[in-house]
């Protein structure tokens, strides 16, 4: 119980590649945040946010006086959605550009950080399009200061270099990933992701177990990630039971937000592979698919196909949500294992539930290897990714 010794209104400096602002209150560190942009001579930016959020949870009342306190003018694109599109964010580099913005806040979860991180490439790059970006028709250098105030604890977007958006036109959802992304600045409030849903809070943790459980057994995995899997599991497995029966617990949030932000560092390390390479097609199919759900819904087929390669690292960081996991066990036990505690905690769901059928497997599966970006992921993973094993993979997720 170490946890009992940390004071959660105490706002911690936690030091990635990004400042990260930790702690019941940190939403207040956006007045030094502002000054400090002010005194670098940023008087523009433009704000990335949905359309409710930022308002709702209350941190936008603090965001909007630190600047005007600061005397930045701002702009704000309130039309990000989940799975954020090439469209929306040539929209907002249009408004962003014509306002003359210097820098990108974004207030919410992965989806405006990332749509955020786009913009702030093209910010510096003026003759190119969020399709140039993610279709990898030039390789970033450089972007514009970025400041993510996060409102979920999952994607771990806020401390690294990672983005990720939907190209319509083609169903692809690529992601990128370059050093110029990093955030300057981070902000982890807990009080702001008391209002989460109840699907949200269930779908964002199981984001962050997804990123350290392929992290830690990637062909790039280091004892760095699969130490930080083993604790990052540990605290959603905790913590996450905690916040479905109240909501308003702030030490449940918080230790929800320190493993979401650990799981984006270990990403960062250890990168990603099976279930977020299949995720992605289908949340670019179906735009409405929560990102969380899918990777849930993907989870227990992928534990099934690694386990013979790496049951001794998956034995070790599993075993806090799978108390009776052992190395001895078969692939199947071990899947299931893995899904009772996505029921345990309410997601149940399979890829029937959310619409696909059979008939979907040969698009889904055409997809994961001509997406952009997603053979890189595949390339990684710790089983040789053949189209028969991702289609497997589906054909046991339905």
């Amino acid at each position: 119980m170490w946890e009992k010794d940390i004071n959660i209104n105490e706002i911690k400096e936690i030091r990635t590649r990004t400042n990260v602002y930790f702690g019941v209150g940190a939403i207040e560190k956006i007045n030094d945040i502002s000054s400090d942009l002010k005194a670098k001579g940023i008087n523009k930016l433009i704000v990335m946010s949905g359309r409710n959020a930022y308002k709702a949870t209350g941190a936008w009342d603090v965001v909007e006086k630190a600047l005007k306190t600061n005397a930045i003018e701002y702009i704000n694109y309130d039309k990000v959605t989940p799975n954020p599109t090439n469209t929306a964010i040539d929209e907002a580099v249009k408004i962003a550009r014509d306002f003359g913005a210097k820098a990108v806040i974004a207030i919410g979860g992965g989806s405006p950080t990332d749509a955020g991180k786009s913009v702030a490439i093209l910010l510096e790059y003026k003759d190119k399009t969020a399709n140039d970006l993610y279709e990898f028709k030039f390789t970033p250098e450089k972007a514009a200061p970025i400041i993510a105030i996060n409102l979920t604890h999952g994607t771990g977007t806020e401390t690294n270099r990672f983005a990720v958006a939907t190209i319509v036109e083609k169903d692809y959802k690529p992601a990128i990933a370059y050093d110029c992304i990093y955030p300057m600045y981070a902000i982890d409030d807990p009080k702001l992701m008391t209002k989460l849903s109840e699907k949200q809070t269930k779908y964002v943790s199981i984001d962050a177990v997804n990123h350290v459980v392929e992290a830690a057994t990637s062909k790039v995995a280091s004892p760095y990630t699969v130490c930080l899997a083993h604790e990052v599991i540990s605290m959603v497995a905790k913590y996450l039971p905690k916040a479905l029966t109240n909501p308003e617990d702030l030490e449940a949030r918080y230790y929800l937000a320190y493993a979401a932000m650990m799981g984006g560092v270990c990403f960062d390390n250890g990168l990603l592979h099976y279930t977020h390479a299949l995720e992605h097609p289908l949340s670019a199919v179906k735009h409405e698919l929560s990102h969380g759900l899918g990777l849930a819904i993907l989870l227990p087929a992928v534990i099934e196909n690694m386990w013979e390669t790496k049951k001794e690292t998956l034995t070790h960081i599993l075993k806090p949500m799978a108390p009776s996991i052992r190395d001895t066990m078969n692939a199947k036990e071990a899947g299931d294992l893995v899904y009772e505690w996505l029921k345990s905690v309410g997601v149940p769901n399979k890829l029937k539930d959310e619409g696909f059928s059979e008939n979907d497997i040969e698009r889904l599966t055409e997809l994961a290897f001509t997406t952009p970006s997603l053979d890189g992921l595949l390339s990684i993973a710790p089983t040789k990714a053949t189209k028969e094993a991702v289609s497997e993979i589906y054909k046991k997720s339905l």
